[in-house]
């Protein structure tokens, strides 16, 4: 398990990530998909000036981006859910849904450190967290159901069980490889 970062630099993460998922959600159902990203950019930037380990971090969000891609365009291209025409940019997931993985992964050395090491416990929350985070995207408007919301929540479920502690272990894969540490402050 990593460090515990502090509770100041915890608090910040979680209400950055949440703004960021709101920010891409809201911005893609409203027919505007490059506010979203162009928010989590801001927020990238921000928390890479809040860590020591920026090569480790920025190699953390990048794979994030690269598994999320992936992913997600399985995803789509199996039917499990599609994008409103005014949320589309990119194919055949959308550059927003792959802002928010690595909005997603700027949690793994804050919020989510934790689930270092603990990888059935990363799965669990992955099993549960990401259809959640997909169905208030369909709720909001961001998302669309071909087959209706059972076959895409089984499938989000798959995805999140497995990407969840896949992406914790590669953190720290990144982490023992580039041998820095986050830094556990965020500085005024």
């Amino acid at each position: 398990m990593s460090a515990r970062p502090s509770t100041r630099w915890l608090i910040w993460n979680v209400v950055s990530v949440n703004l960021g998922w709101f920010g891409c959600v809201l911005s893609a159902a409203h027919g505007q998909p490059w506010l979203g990203p162009a928010l989590i950019a801001v927020l990238v930037a921000i928390h890479l000036t809040r860590v020591d380990a920026r090569r480790r971090e920025s190699l953390t969000l990048v794979s994030a981006a690269a598994v999320g891609y992936a992913l997600d365009s399985a995803l789509v291209l199996a039917g499990a859910f599609d994008f409103p025409p005014a949320a589309v940019v990119g194919a055949p997931t959308t550059v927003w849904m792959v802002a928010l993985w690595v909005n997603f992964a700027t949690a793994i050395n804050g919020a989510l450190y934790w689930l270092g090491g603990r990888p059935w416990l990363a799965a669990a929350l992955g099993l549960i967290g990401g259809p959640m985070a997909y169905y208030g995207g369909v709720r909001l408007g961001a998302l669309l159901l071909p087959h209706g919301s059972g076959y895409m929540l089984a499938l989000v479920a798959l995805e999140w069980l497995v990407a969840t502690p896949l992406l914790i272990a590669g953190a720290a894969r990144i982490g023992r490889r580039v041998a820095q540490p986050v830094s556990a402050e965020v500085t005024a």
